[in-house]
């Protein structure tokens, strides 16, 4: 607290994770971060040698699944490579253990996770990544079709697990039926169609805890 005003001293915590910044290395080596050892140790609790590292702004740093960095005069903030090397991953790995799966339910579940990670990083600078994931995930199930149809030609393959969807001439399809028994398509979700919306920086000093401050988040929460 002492530092804080002149040292630009500043926490952003989640859960067990925080991040502190600081005007310069040498405050926050000498100052900080035997203060925080400090703290912790008070109470039992020592900080992580693997995960505590201090870094500039221009060399970036990853922080609950995402890259944050300073490039020239501006600060982005993207997905983290490790967050979409271990995406894909589970992507490659949910497709292969669903080797002779019907197209519909692989289709379902697949969805659920392309979904839920769009949600997650659609307010930062995710465009691009959108689209390298899709492409990955494009390539993954051309392996998945030509191991169950090894003896099939590519135009017979196309035209059983592909459609034109708007500008999406490949689009991952299945034939399902609904509870009235009519008949749909199953389209596998394209990352790249989430539009991305810009966070809203939280006011400072407002706190969820503060019933002075709940309709501000209310209207926040209308935002969203």
């Amino acid at each position: 607290q002492r530092a804080a005003p002149r040292q630009k001293v500043y926490v952003v915590k989640y859960a067990d994770d925080f991040v502190i910044s600081g005007s310069s290395k040498e405050v926050l080596e000498e100052r900080v971060k035997p203060a925080v050892a400090a703290f912790l140790r008070e109470r039992g609790l020592e900080l992580s040698a693997e995960k505590t590292r201090i870094t500039h702004i221009d060399e970036g740093f990853d922080f609950l699944g995402f890259n944050i960095r300073k490039y020239r005069d501006k600060l982005l903030i993207k997905p983290a490579k490790s967050a979409v090397k271990r995406m894909l991953r589970n992507i490659r790995e949910l497709i292969k253990t669903n080797a002779t799966a019907k197209t519909e339910n692989l289709i379902r579940q697949l969805n659920r996770k392309l979904r839920g990670w769009a949600n997650y990083y659609r307010h930062v600078v995710s465009k691009k990544t959108f689209a390298y994931v899709d492409h990955q995930v494009f390539q993954a199930l051309l392996i998945w079709i030509n191991r169950r149809h090894p003896n099939k030609s590519a135009r017979w393959k196309q035209k059983r697990y592909f459609r034109r969807l708007g500008l999406r001439q490949w689009t991952f399809f299945s034939m399902f039926r609904n509870v009235k028994g009519e008949q749909g398509y199953l389209d596998l979700f394209s990352m790249a169609s989430t539009p991305i919306v810009r966070h809203i920086k939280i006011r400072a000093n407002a706190t969820p805890y503060d019933p002075t401050y709940r309709q501000y988040f209310e209207r926040r929460a209308r935002i969203r």
